[in-house]
């Protein structure tokens, strides 16, 4: 420990660093760090990270919904350099907060309102069995098969390519592009890396102005052509800059949230046969078994917001313009809120995660998310009841984005 700063509030400790966050034990497992932090306080500062990290449900609730604290863009640097990247961003649903943030979620949220996330309900569910059954053929007789690269990878970015109405030529072109810009979420990224997040960024931007040109002279049963025309109660329209900026998050955070809540969700079933077991016999379980899988292991494990005004959590005062993280992955295994946070449990109710965030940004795709979690479980336990790990997979090695390289399977 190195200092604490204290306010007329309860002090606050604040250390050099209560984790690393490159190193690959905590990658590995971040939750015993978490609960160690959690046991000392609420809110600490992370000079490695430069911000101050909340651990507790509470505070990092707080922070999700505290109407003075807002996702205020800062561009990318030198600006020069990140055109497209920056253009997303300012654009975007997630990094605005009202009153252009209400005119978006209104916009987008009566598109997605016109039911495209029920038409894809069977959908979905065709796709992750059809998936799954060439997992299956895979891995038939002792062999393996790796569920990210063949279920989880594909299914979400097909998912959103059909929701967007993204021709089948193109969708080999999303996973890659989407992929390379959310590099740019880490922290300490290597310059090599930001490069190519601007380069993806500059060839989503473009592909996404030919689709919707296309749309606009022929509109389809799609999210874009909806988009394209969508207006709000005073009649003003996406401007072309925040359509394709939608896009781009739709994809981007449907596809890596899903893929990893899928991935880090198996293997931790896979490491417990008794709740694989569990969701194997009793397929009712699915609902509840995907709201823990979130809890459990967060595919996304620290959300950043800025205050507008003098704020105070758990006794930290954060000044206008500082910034303060949630530690998702940290509030989720806080166990004033869960019981035995740190044991699986699918049919595990309530569950008052805040995997999908909480306040006025919380994600609009949840349900479609839900639905994709759903079906890929689904046809896992109902295809694959006898499946097993068929190596230890390696894990990424970035700490925000929680995600696996692999899951390799086999049956006995």
């Amino acid at each position: 420990m190195d200092s604490s700063r204290c306010h007329d509030l309860p002090c606050v400790i604040v250390t050099d660093a209560p984790f690393d966050q490159e190193d690959p034990a905590f990658i590995a497992d971040p939750y015993p760090a978490f609960a160690a932090m959690r046991d000392r306080g609420e809110v600490h500062w992370h000079a490695g990270l430069g911000v101050a990290v909340a651990v507790s449900h509470a505070a990092c609730s707080s922070v999700l919904r505290h109407r003075s604290f807002g996702r205020i863009w800062t561009d990318a640097r030198p600006i020069e350099a990140f055109t497209s990247f920056n253009l997303l961003h300012r654009n975007s649903l997630l990094e605005n907060e009202p009153p252009t943030h209400g005119r978006l979620r209104r916009l987008v949220a009566a598109a997605f309102g016109r039911g495209h996330v029920e038409r894809l309900r069977p959908w979905v569910a065709d796709l992750a069995t059809r998936l799954v059954d060439e997992l299956a053929a895979r891995i038939a007789d002792g062999g393996t098969g790796d569920l990210l690269r063949e279920v989880a990878a594909p299914l979400p970015v097909e998912v959103i390519a059909e929701l967007l109405g993204v021709p089948q030529v193109d969708r080999p072109l999303l996973q890659p592009w989407s992929n390379a810009i959310v590099k740019m979420y880490e922290y300490g990224l290597a310059e090599d890396k930001r490069a190519a997040a601007e380069v993806a960024a500059t060839e989503f931007v473009g592909y996404l102005r030919e689709l919707v040109a296309l749309r606009r002279v022929q509109p389809g049963d799609d999210l874009i052509s909806d988009l394209v025309a969508v207006t709000d109660t005073d009649g003003g329209r996406l401007t072309e800059d925040e359509l394709v900026a939608t896009a781009v998050l739709l994809l981007m955070a449907g596809h890596e949230a899903t893929v990893n809540v899928i991935g880090n969700g198996v293997l931790a079933l896979m490491r417990d046969r008794v709740q694989w077991r569990r969701l194997v016999d009793d397929p009712a379980l699915l609902p509840t078994a995907v709201e823990e899988l979130i809890r459990y292991d967060s595919p996304l494990q620290l959300f950043e917001r800025t205050a507008t005004a003098e704020v105070e959590i758990a006794g930290h005062v954060v000044q206008p313009g500082e910034k303060i993280a949630a530690l998702l992955g940290a509030a989720a295994r806080d166990p004033l809120v869960f019981a035995e946070p740190d044991t699986l449990d699918v049919g595990r109710t309530p569950n008052q995660h805040l995997g999908f965030g909480a306040g006025i940004h919380y994600c609009l795709g949840a349900p479609l998310a839900r639905i994709e979690v759903e079906a890929a479980l689904g046809a896992l336990a109902k295809r694959l009841p006898t499946a097993e790990l068929a190596a230890e997979p390696r894990r990424r090695a970035e700490f925000v984005i929680r995600g696996l390289h692999e899951l390799p399977l086999t049956t006995p």
